[in-house]
């Protein structure tokens, strides 16, 4: 009989761990739910951080800075990577968005970070796809999107004309979220 409690207590203790571990999982699903868009972000309704990037070669667009976002149009700076499989995936609405006659009367303009990509690809991913932007960025340290507050890529950011992060979309932008959240929130960042 006393060989058999030592036994139970070591199990216990193999299993203390694996515990400690679901109640971990359980407590951040039950915060965050299954909902990205729920993360939060430190810097919406603050000023852009300070960065410069430079152009991405071959694209024949400028880079640009927060600088450039400042000059009084909102701007979406969509964070995208070739490697990035929903980057392909939201391209289609990037360019339906570029081409809006709307969006271009009310002065909404896009810029690309190429977040952690190399250019060559980055390049050759917008000749394929197309670009919707009017100025492209390379961040290919990741210093910018970590700057940004970036999780991962896709991600798209509405800035009002003064610079201010209005709105942060966290994943691939579809039909649903373009018309129910990011489109509000453009509207918003005009007034």
């Amino acid at each position: 009989m006393s060989g058999s409690a030592p036994s139970a207590r070591r199990i216990l203790l193999a299993l203390l761990p694996l515990a400690a571990f679901l109640t971990l999982a359980l407590l951040f699903y039950e915060r965050l739910g299954s909902d990205s868009q729920r993360l939060p972000s430190a810097l919406v309704g603050r000023a852009a951080p300070t960065f410069s990037l430079p152009p991405l070669e071959g694209s024949n667009l400028p880079g640009f800075s927060d600088a450039d976002l400042k000059r009084g149009s909102v701007t979406l700076v969509n964070v995208f990577a070739s490697w990035c499989v929903p980057c392909r995936d939201e391209h289609p609405l990037l360019m339906a968005m570029a081409a809006d006659e709307t969006l271009k009367t009310l002065g909404v303009r896009m810029a690309g970070l190429s977040y952690k990509d190399d250019p060559a690809n980055a390049a050759r991913f917008l000749r394929e796809l197309g670009s919707p932007y009017a100025m492209i960025g390379v961040d290919r340290s990741g210093r910018a999107g970590v700057d940004w507050g970036v999780y991962g890529v896709p991600e798209t950011f509405v800035v009002r004309g003064d610079g201010t992060i209005a709105y942060k979309h966290i994943g691939p932008l579809t039909q649903a979220n373009l018309r129910e959240k990011l489109m509000p929130e453009i509207l918003k960042a005009l007034r």
